[in-house]
């Protein structure tokens, strides 16, 4: 179950001259429904809606949130609509979308593939 951080006033909001929709993207963090203007990241729409901790480190649990923006550093992992370690600074956000913070080491779910033996003749 995530941990949720108490919610501030956004530290980022977008500028006004910038706005080319007057139509907004609805999608949900941790079950909680959002609204943001279209054709942002999800990383710059959770931070636009005061989310501040995105996930927690594998061992000792410390809050992480984004801190390049580019896709270099790693800090910004979530589950996007099931499918974790997202990196939400590099995918748009879209309607419908389910985003979940990251608690700790992902599940690793490894299946060995089924490989036929042939014998070669020589």
């Amino acid at each position: 179950m995530p941990i949720e951080a108490p919610r501030r006033a956004p530290l980022f909001q977008s500028v006004a001259g910038e706005s080319r929709s007057s139509r907004s993207v609805t999608f949900s963090f941790n079950g909680e429904a959002l609204s943001v203007p279209p054709g942002i990241s999800v990383a710059a729409a959770l931070l636009m809606s005061g989310i501040e901790r995105f996930r927690a480190t594998p061992v000792s649990e410390s809050p992480r949130a984004p801190y390049c923006m580019m896709g270099v550093c790693f800090e910004c992992l979530v589950s996007i609509d099931g499918v974790p370690n997202r990196q939400s600074c590099l995918i748009d956000v879209v309607d419908g979308m389910q985003v979940r913070s990251q608690e700790g080491a992902r599940d690793l779910q490894f299946e060995v593939p089924s490989v036929s033996v042939l014998e070669v003749q020589p």
